[in-house]
């Protein structure tokens, strides 16, 4: 690590982000470049920021040597995230002051030190960033704790992050409650209004109240600039004067979960529609002009009623299996699986027409990794089946394998539209499509990727995708080496 930072190159750096972002780019895209620009400068050997979220840590963004671990969960119960949520914003850490599997593969790649800053709003955490060292010293952790206060800005514009729809920016749930006067001014603003909404109580009192105000006894859902909702109730107040009381709590995650109901039963009468009406279609056919039809004309409905029948099976495991909590197989403990003959026997399994296009790289032998055979098989397929929606037809689809001292890993890699670096986290998303109407040129109900991430991180894997070196997408399943 060089003595000083390069302020030149991170200056010149900088600059060039901060003219992405005036000229509309946000999100993903800006915070990595970021990361790529502060690397070289302070002589990291690699850069990674990890978006927090009630339910811990992920690693969004990275670059270097950090770059494998790009989609890696880092759970509450992880010492490293107890140690990067609480203490100083910013710190240099000895990378084996950590316990876990996390330190030691840091550890094993040669990576001794840890900058770390926390990027905060209002006192409330919403990632961290990391910079990996063999070896420490100079200016460089006054430059990281200014770059997470840069990241913190760029969450407090609210575009494109957080990545994460759950996290920490969305305030706490708690009941707040105003007095407002008759025209409508602020006289009293508890602790937990102030909460609910991010205004302080100087910011409150003898203001306009920050949303409608709904009749007395009546109750109104109002949508706040920031995304979030509130559910407003009044009521007129006892005494001289014309004061009312309000009520109002945050009803966020309500809301969401109201929105994926409904979400579901479209999604599910969409999709269901196609297979079902092309297999009523041919049945009929094969009833009414059986005597007619050639043989060849037979064997055509009936393999396309086998193939409708499948598409339909598949469809119906994953719309049953994103409302569940994928059955019992959570409960079976992993087993050391030989992955190169896994993934062997996987495609095995795939349609005809996929099989022909997979194009195995894969060496004779590899450690065993830690996970399930029927969870594995079904993960390939869906990767594999995305990458054949997305890509040409007469395009090769390959798979690959790597192992390192604590992980080993396979790639589905096709040469396809590509993913654009901003959907690379919220193409894991329950329901959720990059093109959205009846016109959107590639079907699908949006579970697929989802029960994937599913099925590898209750197997302590992780998965991410990314966009290829040469066009296509590359989706990379880590798992824990048995």
């Amino acid at each position: 690590m060089p003595e000083r930072p390069d302020y030149a190159a991170l200056i010149a750096g900088h600059t060039v982000v901060v003219e992405r972002i005036n000229s509309g780019d946000t999100g993903l895209p800006v915070l990595t470049q970021l990361l790529r620009v502060a690397q070289p400068a302070l002589g990291a050997t690699g850069m990674a920021f990890v978006e927090f979220t009630p339910h811990g840590g992920r690693v969004i963004a990275a670059t270097g040597a950090a770059e494998w671990a790009l989609g890696r969960p880092l759970p509450p119960s992880d010492p490293a995230t107890a140690c990067l949520m609480h203490g100083p914003r910013v710190q240099r850490v000895r990378i084996d002051r950590f316990t876990g599997n996390l330190a030691e593969e840091l550890t094993r790649r040669g990576l001794c030190w840890l900058i770390a800053a926390r990027a905060e709003i209002g006192g409330r955490p919403v990632g961290s960033l990391h910079a990996l060292h063999p070896t420490v010293d100079g200016e460089a952790t006054a430059v990281v704790g200014y770059l997470a206060s840069c990241i913190a800005h760029m969450y407090g514009d609210q575009t494109g992050l957080p990545v994460h729809g759950d996290g920490p920016v969305v305030a706490a749930l708690a009941d707040g409650l105003a007095v407002v006067d008759g025209e409508g001014y602020v006289r009293l603003w508890n602790p937990a209004a102030a909460e609910v909404t991010g205004r302080s109580t100087g910011q409150a009192l003898d203001h306009p109240l920050p949303f409608p105000l709904p009749p007395p006894g009546q109750v109104l859902d109002h949508r706040l600039p920031d995304g979030r909702w509130l559910r407003v109730a009044s009521g007129e107040l006892p005494g001289p004067g014309s004061l009312r009381v309000v009520t109002f709590r945050d009803i966020t995650d309500q809301q969401r979960r109201d929105q994926e109901r409904d979400l579901f039963v479209a999604v599910t009468s969409h999709e269901l529609r196609t297979p079902v009406t092309v297999i009523k279609g041919y049945a009929n056919t094969l009833t009414d002009h059986w005597d007619s039809l050639t043989d060849a004309d037979r064997r055509k409905a009936a393999r396309v009623i086998g193939q409708r029948a499948n598409e339909l099976a598949r469809l119906l495991d994953r719309l049953l299996s994103s409302a569940t909590d994928l059955g019992t197989g959570a409960d079976t403990p992993p087993t050391a699986i030989d992955l190169v003959e896994a993934l062997r026997s996987a495609v095995t399994d795939l349609p005809a027409e996929l099989r022909q296009r997979i194009v195995l790289d894969l060496p004779a032998s590899l450690p065993p990794a830690l996970g399930d055979r029927a969870d594995l098989a079904t993960v390939l397929t869906e990767l594999t089946t995305n990458a054949d929606k997305y890509s040409p037809p007469d395009s090769p689809i390959t798979i690959s394998v790597d192992a390192d001292e604590q992980t080993v890993a396979f790639r589905v890699s096709d040469r396809g539209v590509g993913i654009r670096p901003e959907h690379v986290e919220r193409a894991f998303e329950r329901f959720w499509q990059g093109e959205s109407g009846d016109r959107r040129r590639y079907p699908g109900a949006g579970l697929g990727l989802y029960l994937v991430r599913r099925l590898v991180e209750r197997r302590n894997g992780w998965v991410s995708l990314r966009p290829g070196t040469q066009g296509g997408t590359v989706a990379e399943v880590r798992l824990p080496r048995g």
